[in-house]
This record gives structure tokens, C-alpha cells and sequence, in this order.
């Protein structure tokens, strides 16, 4: 750390060449600017650097390199562990810089590095165009993308990050840089899952699809109903084709108007059928869930951007998440699925999911480090509540989803499902024969380790 006056000084700088506004201990907007999405989280940056434009970025860059202050980036914000923010040390806050430009003729689309899936999805609703995107509208595009990129289309479309065109960064000595196929090959390849271990991602092109029309069939059941639940929703993934998608869960029956009331605020089991498909077909394919008796039935036609915001979670709760991807889903971890959702924290915002992978997800190119992409189904225990009393018994019920979870387990796990659970979970995340080549590339583009407020890679 730098002796104060020259802290002092290099901050009245900062303010003053920043276009974006900055936020220091004290400052009236301060406390607002640190928080993040999961309230767990409570870090003082020395420095939030709002910024407004690349020129912004390399001047907060250079700012924490002159003053040898470690760097958080935020876009979204929606890291688990907190990644967005730091104590003592600077935050690149992307939030102002959201911009989406639609090039509907090369289907595809450069998104700047604060925006959010709300931003990307509604820029490209109008062309009937779309990439796979998170399952929440508040999720950011840069940390979603670089980690890998899991969503409703991913079985159609693959991954976020299979739909990498190219991303300009600013690294760790202030330089811009542009990664694609052709340029910067070895950094382009490292940031199909290796995160922000390498700079600042100011902005990302992105390949688009045709999407004339998506669906859903969304039923929740009594919990008794769960095993049949689960065995049925196996079963339309199985028999359909890749664009069939969705997932299966427990969760409490949330305040809506389609939830009866005297089923709000109990535990439910639900089933989530996304189609990129018409209403008509989507019905035909749900056939088998909606032959077991349930409480609520919704199958309709719905604008994809609509559906990415339809189950977003609410502000300023406590978050707790993990993942383990499968080598299948039989009878027998079914079982084990559904007793450990009958005993899930009711009532809070706390999920447990269950999601296919296959289809374009599989066959998607090999060579990124996403170790995940053969695993033909994966548990999501999303644990999410408001009362810091119920912090202990909410983790803890996440960590024993994973336990169960581990005899069919692949050993794989896509990182953005994780919180801080060690280097051997980024192992898991990024594949271990693929740490000795990411570190070379952190190596070359962040020798001291600048960028380490993420699942991070150690420079070779």
C-alpha cells in the first residue's frame, strides 16, 4: 500500500480524470455502491471506480498498479462468493457501461462489459434472435460468459461460451487487448471458462441464433408427487429432441398469482419444460408431467426475454450455492434427490434443482476448458434466504445435497454455480490438465496476480 499522501493525491486524480463518478469510505453513495447481490457480503473497497467508458477502465487499472491495490471487477454483481467486491483494494464498477449493438445481418452482437441478460436479451427480442444467457435477467453477460455460461438454451445453442466471438480486455499494465480466433489466440482460448483472471472485459461479441418462438410448460405438484415428478421429467428429456430444456425441482410456493394461496409459502415440487418451440409442441412433449396430478398448470408462448426474468430471485437476500454434475440420474440418486428435498428450509427462496445438459451441449467444441460439458445431468442445491438465524442450517443443507450427490458425481462443475470452495473445486471447474496452459496465459497477462477476486488462477 501506498504512504497516504500519495494515496491522497493519486485519488484527487482519479476523481478528476475519471468520467464515471468514485466512491471512497465516507462518500455519500458509498455503502450502496459496495453492496452486491448476495447479502452475505459485507466488503469496504478502498476505491469503487464507476466507470463510463475503456479509457475509464485503464485509468482505474493503472490507478490500483500505481498504488499496488489488488482489483475486483463488478458487472452484475451476481457472484455468490462476493467476487465483485473486495476490502482495502479497488473496484472496476461496469455497471455504467451496458450498451448492446444488435448486427442482426452477422447474427451477432457486442455487448459491453456492464450488462446485464435483461440488456442483452431485450436488444435482440425484436430480431428474433438470441444466445444462451443465465436463468435470471440480473445476471451480468461478461462473468456469465467467461465462466462458461449455463442457461434454458444452452442444449439448442451450447454454452454462453461456445458463442464466443472475440472480447476486448484491458490487462493488468493498462493495455487493451483484442482476443479472437485470429488475435491473441492463446488469451481467446483461456477465456472460454478461465473467468477475469486476465483483465477487465470491456466488451464481448457474441454469436446469435434464430429464435422465431419459445415455450414453456411449468406445473408445480404436491411434494408427494416428487419422485414421479423427477421420473417424468427424465423422461421428456430423454424422448425429446435438443431443445427441449428446463429443469426439476423443490421449492417453497412462491407469492404469485398463479400459486392457489394456501399453497404459498409451503413445499412444493415443480417442473419446467423450456421448448424453442410453439405452445402446441411443447404440450405434446410435456404430456407425461402433466399427466400426474397438479396444483398449478401454465403452458404457454412466451417472449424469451420474458422467461429469463420470470424466476428472478429478489434483492437483498442471503445466498448459498453449489453444484455437482452427474454421470446420470437413476432411480436410486432420484431417491436420494427428493428426501433431501423434502427436508430443504421451508419457507425461504431456497431451490433444489435438477438440469439436463446433452444435446448441443455435448457436441459443442472440446478444446475449452469446461470440463463439465459431458456430464449428461447436473444438481443445483440454489440456497437462498433472508434471516441471518438461518444461515447455518441453509448452508449446511446445501453441503449435504452435495454429499448425496457424490457417488454419481463426475468429479466436473461449471464455477459460476460455486462459491469460495478452494483450489481443488477450480480444478474441478477448469479441468486439471488444463492448469499448467491457463497459468502460462496469466502468466503472460497478470504476472502479479492483480485479477485474483474471481475462482482464480495462480500465474504459471
Amino acid at each position: 500500500m501506498a504512504p497516504f499522501t500519495k494515496a491522497a493525491t493519486a485519488l484527487a486524480a482519479l476523481r478528476e480524470d475519471l468520467a464515471g463518478e468514485v466512491f471512497a469510505p465516507g462518500d455519500p453513495g458509498y455503502d450502496e455502491a459496495r453492496t452486491v447481490f448476495n447479502a452475505m457480503i459485507d466488503r469496504r473497497p478502498a476505491v469503487i471506480a464507476q466507470c463510463e467508458s475503456v479509457s475509464d477502465v485503464v485509468t482505474a487499472v493503472r490507478f490500483a498498479r500505481d498504488l499496488d491495490l489488488h482489483v475486483a471487477v463488478r458487472g452484475g454483481g451476481h457472484s455468490v462468493a462476493g467476487m465483485a467486491v473486495n476490502d482495502g483494494g479497488v473496484v472496476i464498477d461496469l455497471r455504467r457501461m451496458h450498451e448492446v449493438t444488435v448486427h442482426p445481418a452477422a447474427k451477432a452482437v457486442r455487448v459491453e462489459g456492464g450488462a446485464t441478460m435483461s440488456h442483452l436479451d431485450r436488444a435482440c427480442q425484436p430480431y428474433d434472435l438470441a444466445t444462451t444467457g443465465g436463468r435470471a435477467s440480473t445476471t451480468g453477460v461478461g462473468g456469465f460468459v467467461l465462466g462458461g455460461g449455463t442457461g434454458w438454451l444452452d442444449r439448442t445453442f451450447g454454452l454462453a461460451v461456445d458463442n464466443l466471438l472475440g472480447a476486448e480486455l484491458v490487462t493488468a499494465d493498462g493495455n487493451v487487448v483484442e482476443a479472437t480466433a485470429e488475435e491473441n489466440p492463446e488469451l481467446f482460448w483461456a477465456l472460454h471458462g478461465g473467468g477475469g483472471n486476465f483483465g477487465v472485459a470491456t466488451s464481448l461479441t457474441l454469436r446469435l441464433h434464430d429464435l422465431p418462438a419459445m415455450s414453456i410448460a411449468f406445473l408445480l405438484y404436491r411434494p408427494e408427487h416428487g419422485p414421479d415428478v423427477i421420473r417424468a421429467f427424465r423422461e421428456v428429456v430423454a424422448a425429446g429432441p435438443p431443445e427441449v430444456s428446463g429443469a426439476a425441482l423443490y421449492l417453497t410456493g412462491p407469492p404469485e398469482e398463479f400459486v392457489p394461496p394456501h399453497l404459498v409459502g409451503k413445499l412444493m415440487t415443480g417442473a419446467l419444460v423450456t421448448y424453442t418451440g410453439p405452445e402446441d409442441e411443447v404440450r405434446k412433449l410435456a404430456e407425461p408431467l402433466l399427466a400426474i396430478p397438479h396444483e398449478v398448470e401454465m403452458v404457454t408462448g412466451i417472449p424469451y426475454a420474458d422467461l429469463q426474468c420470470m424466476l428472478d430471485d429478489p434483492p437483498d437476500m442471503r445466498n448459498y450455492w453449489s453444484a455437482e454434475y452427474l454421470t446420470g440420474l437413476p432411480d436410486e440418486f432420484v431417491d436420494v434427490f427428493c428426501a433431501r428435498g423434502e427436508a430443504m428450509p421451508v419457507p425461504t427462496g431456497t431451490q433444489h434443482l435438477v438440469m439436463p445438459q446433452g444435446g448441443a451441449i455435448a457436441s459443442g467444441p472440446k478444446e475449452w476448458p469446461v470440463p463439465y460439458r459431458d456430464a449428461p445431468w447436473a444438481v443445483h442445491p440454489f440456497g437462498i434466504w433472508q434471516d441471518p438465524a438461518d444461515d447455518e442450517r441453509c448452508r449446511q443443507w446445501v453441503k449435504d445435497v452435495r454429499a448425496d450427490a457424490r457417488p454419481w458425481s463426475t468429479g466436473a462443475v461449471y464455477l459460476n454455480f460455486t462459491g469460495d470452495e478452494g483450489a481443488e473445486r477450480v480444478a474441478a471447474g477448469l479441468g486439471a490438465e488444463n492448469l499448467a496452459r491457463l497459468g502460462a496465459v496469466k502468466r503472460r497477462y497478470d504476472p502479479d496476480n492483480v485479477f485474483r477476486f474471481n475462482h482464480n488462477i495462480k500465474p504459471l
